[in-house]
């Protein structure tokens, strides 16, 4: 599948997975519209779709939302990338990859398919 057609499918199955999200006119995606849960889309392949998941998701999800919210984030990005991650694990996720403090392990973290074994210390 070419790139450009991978990465339109991941977009498009985020905007079907989380409710109420949509895409602004600043071109963000605004995946949980009530607590802005949000990233911008200066993208264009599905890697780096996935690398702006962890990057931006992982504080929301382990720190940021309350007991409600965090939860119904969680499902949602481990529907999205089918993967079973805990808060817990988006804790370890945050705290080595979030914010894009490291796009190279982002990037080995992604295509081991989630090893957490990269994330030991």
């Amino acid at each position: 599948m070419n790139e450009e057609i991978a990465y339109k499918s991941i977009v498009n199955y985020a905007l079907h997975i989380f409710p109420k999200s949509f895409i602004n006119n600043s071109n963000e995606i605004i995946l949980e519209p009530r607590n802005n849960v949000f990233f911008a889309l200066n993208i264009k392949t599905e890697l780096e779709f996935k690398c702006k998941m962890f990057e931006w998701l992982s504080r929301p999800i382990a720190k940021e939302l309350n007991k409600y919210w965090s939860p119904r984030v969680l499902d949602c990005f481990n529907q999205l990338l089918r993967t079973n991650f805990t808060k817990d694990d988006m804790y370890r996720i945050y705290d080595l990859l979030g914010n894009s403090v490291n796009r190279k392990l982002t990037i080995q973290f992604i295509e081991s398919n989630y090893d957490m074994e990269l994330l030991k210390r």
